[in-house]
C-alpha cells in the first residue's frame, strides 16, 4: 500500500467533508438530478464518501471496487428498466468512478463512462465542488438521454448521499 494513499485516508475527517460539501451544495446537485432526469429516463445517485475504513485499504480496495460495493448499498439497481447510474467520489484518493446497471450493457461503452470521470476529477482540481459534480450530473444524463429519453416515474432518491 502506498504511504501517501494511506495518510490521506487516516488524516480525512467527516466534518471537513461535510465543510466541501455542505448543505447548499447538496441542494444545487440534487435539483441538476431532478433538472436532468426531466428530460430523460434513467436514475441518477451520486454519493460521496470521504475515506475508506483501514480494514478496506489493508485489503486494498480500490475505488473502483468500493463503487461497486456502494452501488448495491444504496440499491442503484432497482429499477424497472436497469437504468440506474451510480456517479461515486472517493474523496481521499480524489477518484471518480460511475457505475452503470446492466441497462446500459451494449448501449455505453466503459471508455464513455470513464471519460466524464475523468472530466470530473479535472474540474474538482479547480476546486469548484458543487460545478464539478452538477457537470458531472448533466454529461451521464446527456448519455442516458441517448438510450432511455423518455422521462418516465422517479424510482430513486435525488439527494446526493455523504458517507
Amino acid at each position: 500500500m502506498r504511504i501517501a494513499r494511506l495518510f490521506r485516508h487516516l488524516t480525512s475527517t467527516s466534518w471537513g467533508l461535510r465543510r466541501r460539501f455542505d448543505r447548499a451544495c447538496l441542494d444545487a446537485i440534487e435539483d441538476a438530478i431532478e433538472q436532468c432526469e426531466r428530460g430523460q429516463g434513467g436514475e441518477i445517485r451520486v454519493a460521496i464518501e470521504g475515506k475508506l475504513e483501514l480494514v478496506d485499504l489493508m485489503r486494498r480496495i480500490t475505488p473502483r471496487e468500493r463503487a461497486l460495493q456502494v452501488f448495491g448499498q444504496l440499491r442503484t439497481w432497482d429499477t424497472q428498466d436497469n437504468n440506474g447510474v451510480l456517479i461515486y467520489v472517493l474523496w481521499a484518493d480524489r477518484d471518480v468512478e460511475i457505475v452503470a446497471d446492466r441497462g446500459y450493457n451494449q448501449r455505453v461503452s466503459a471508455l464513455q463512462w470513464q471519460d466524464i470521470c475523468r472530466r470530473m476529477e479535472r474540474w474538482f482540481a479547480s476546486g469548484d465542488n458543487t460545478r464539478a459534480l452538477i457537470l458531472g450530473v448533466r454529461e451521464v444524463s446527456e448519455l442516458v438521454a441517448l438510450h432511455f429519453p423518455k422521462a418516465d416515474r422517479n424510482e430513486l432518491p435525488n439527494r446526493p448521499v455523504i458517507m
